[in-house]
Order: C-alpha cells, then sequence, then structure tokens
C-alpha cells in the first residue's frame, strides 16, 4: 500500500483501476478453475460407471444417450458435452492430484490417482496445477482433441498435445490465438525448422493474448454461470440499443415477424457463433437470420451470413419451412447498408416474392440512420 502522503490524483486512478483488474482476473481465473474441474468430475465419474457401475448393462453404448435428458437441467450436458467430458478425463488424468477435498469426497479415490489413464501412459509437460491455473476449460477442448481416435482406444498426440500446452502457457494465448496457431501447423513447422527459437518468437509476435474480459465471453463460462447469451457478447452499449430498436422495428411493421431469439448460440464444427436476432416470419414460412455490424459491409460479412443459413437450412428447418433468409445491417457513423442474403435460393422463385414481403432496403437503413444520430 502506498503512504498516503505520495498519493496523488493519477496515482489515486491508477491504484483504483489495478486494483480493478486484479479483483476481475482472480475471479476469472476461479470460474475457469472451478468449471474445468467440474467438467473433468464429470467424465470421471461416468468412466468409472462405465467400468463398476452395478447397472450398467442396461444402458451399455447408451448410456451417453440416456445419461443426456436426464441431466437437462444441468448446463452444458448434451451428448457431444458428455463424450468429451470424458475424453477430456482420460486424456488428462493428472487433473485429479488438484481436485479439492469437498470434490474428491464426491470421488472414488480410485478415480484420482496418476495412473488411471489405463489405455496408454502419457508424459506429463506441464505441471497439472499450471494447466489448471492457466488454461480455460476451450483451451483443453481445443487440445485434447489433437489426433485423438478414440475408437481405437488412442487419445492423441501426448507430445504434440504438450507442445502446444507449453506454448500456449508461455505466450498467455487466447483460445482462438491457441486454434489458429494449430490450424497454422506450428507443432510440424517447429519440427521440420533449422532454427526453432527464431520460429517461436515469430510465433510469438502480434499474438491475441488471453484476458479476463476474453475468458468471461467464453460460451463455457456464462452457461455454467447461468448468464444469457444476450447479457455477454454484446460488442458495445450502441450495438445493443440499436438491436432493441431493430427488434421493435421488425416486430411493428406488422410483415408477419415473430420473435424467436437473441444473440442465438449456434455450433458449427467446434467453434461457437451468435447470431444477433432470429425471427419467424409467419407468412413466409421462414426463418430470418438478423445480423448487425457496426462497421462498412465486407464480403466477409455477408459470407458470415450465408454460413449461418446453410447451419439453419440444415439443422432447424422443418417440414414444410421454406429456406431461412438473412438480413445483413451495416454501419459506417451516419450511413447504413442492408443486404439480403438469400443463400441456395433459385432467384426465380424466391427472391422476387421474399422482397414483397420483408421490408424495404431503404426503409431499414433511414430507420437506422435516425436511430445512430440519435445516439450521436
Amino acid at each position: 500500500m502506498k503512504k498516503i502522503n505520495s498519493i496523488n490524483f493519477g496515482v489515486l486512478v491508477k491504484t483504483i483501476q489495478e486494483i480493478n483488474g486484479e479483483c476481475i482476473a482472480q475471479a476469472s481465473r476461479a470460474v475457469n478453475v472451478s468449471l474445468t474441474l467440474r467438467n473433468w468430475c464429470i467424465g470421471a465419474y461416468i468412466h468409472e460407471y462405465e467400468l463398476n457401475g452395478s447397472d450398467r448393462a442396461q444402458y451399455g453404448e447408451k448410456l451417453i444417450e440416456k445419461l443426456s435428458p436426464a441431466l437437462k437441467s444441468v448446463p452444458r450436458t448434451q451428448k457431444r458435452e458428455l463424450n468429451r467430458y470424458r475424453l477430456f478425463y482420460k486424456t488428462y488424468p493428472q487433473i485429479g492430484e488438484t481436485v479439492p477435498p469437498q470434490l474428491k469426497a464426491m470421488l472414488n479415490s480410485r478415480l484420482l490417482s496418476m495412473g488411471e489413464k489405463e489405455e496408454t501412459t502419457s508424459p506429463q509437460f506441464t505441471n497439472p496445477a499450471d494447466l489448471l491455473a492457466r488454461l480455460s476449460f476451450s483451451h483443453f477442448d481445443l487440445l485434447f482433441s489433437i489426433g485423438d481416435d478414440t475408437k481405437r482406444g488412442f487419445y492423441g498426440d501426448d507430445t504434440k498435445r504438450g507442445f502446444y500446452e507449453i506454448e500456449a502457457i508461455r505466450g498467455n494465448w487466447s483460445v482462438r490465438e491457441l486454434k489458429r496457431q494449430i490450424n497454422r501447423l506450428y507443432y510440424e513447422r517447429s519440427g521440420l525448422s533449422l532454427n526453432k527459437e527464431k520460429l517461436a518468437e515469430l510465433a510469438q509476435q502480434g499474438v491475441e493474448k488471453q484476458t479476463p474480459q476474453l475468458t468471461v465471453r467464453d460460451p463455457y463460462v456464462f452457461e455454467f454461470l447461468g448468464l444469457k447469451s444476450k447479457e455477454v457478447m454484446s460488442e458495445s452499449h450502441l450495438e445493443e440499443e440499436l438491436l432493441d430498436k431493430i427488434q421493435e422495428f421488425l416486430l411493428e411493421m406488422g410483415h408477419g415477424f415473430c420473435f424467436e431469439a437473441r444473440q442465438k448460440r449456434i455450433l458449427i464444427g467446434n467453434t461457437h457463433n451468435f447470431v444477433d436476432l432470429v425471427f419467424y416470419h409467419r407468412i413466409l414460412k421462414c426463418h430470418v437470420l438478423v445480423e448487425l455490424k457496426l462497421a462498412e459491409f465486407n464480403h466477409e460479412n455477408i459470407g458470415q451470413l450465408n454460413t449461418y443459413l446453410s447451419w439453419y437450412k440444415k439443422n432447424v428447418m422443418a417440414e414444410g419451412d421454406n429456406q431461412p433468409v438473412g438480413i445483413l445491417l451495416c454501419t459506417d457513423k451516419d450511413h447504413a447498408l442492408v443486404e439480403y442474403a438469400f443463400a441456395g435460393m433459385d432467384e426465380n422463385l424466391f427472391v422476387s416474392k421474399y422482397q414483397l414481403e420483408l421490408p424495404k432496403k431503404e426503409d431499414v437503413q433511414k430507420f437506422i440512420e435516425e436511430k445512430l444520430r440519435e445516439n450521436g
């Protein structure tokens, strides 16, 4: 603590900012540790039940299929997630060393032993306590998927995984940065490089660092805490205000829009995406996805929206529905641009009909520009 006679206004501001930042960081670390331990313990107990459950024969290979609906009140316990928790436990049995006493009491002590990984014995590259303190579960989600082939009882490339563990911790990488480095084959390039230190130096330049703010936005975290996507995913107060107004505007136009979701989370591969607004149009009998970008239009925006439309067409579209349509809203200060996306539609048959029922681009642009001016 600084002496009272050394404090001036600048020091006061800086100290309060530092205290706030450290408390946020501590809270973020605590939430991530709890979430990671929860998922590891779920995986451990599922594995124990598969080996020693008294009635396990009744469920056999359908265990996860039966377990998931029974856990519907517990966040993130869909079939895919439960399978991943089990894989997490099998890949990282050493996490058992960090389990606190109150959780140990709920688990069979055999599950916490370091030698539990029956199928293969892997080296420990990183101290379990460091892993738990420095990596979120979303980091682990990428790491334990490296080269896994569970059908053959093989849980990935331990050396490769250990390499990325060390680099992610050393560089304080965000989840997105870890994924980027894996996709760029950093491990493979390092193996081929004659100057590994130089490559490592280059790899750590300009990386996205993990921060408490990034961690709190992790979909695993806010679902674990019972938060709604809307509460944490908005980029800014202006964006939130505009989405509120656009939602009201479309519903009040009387064109058949029925509100369905805000910041709708969809999982495409291993990537979580969020659709700003989702409506169902009762006249067109289709979903309408609305994306707002506080930036100039670019082709990546329309590509992203088309990806969402394709996902909805494959995973949500029901019998009797027409293909989903997207509305892209781009803003640049006092100018707005509206684009409609008709991914996969036969233009001759559908687009003209859809445009009759959807609001005119000019009306939407005028409305957005008015709201931008109001927000100054």
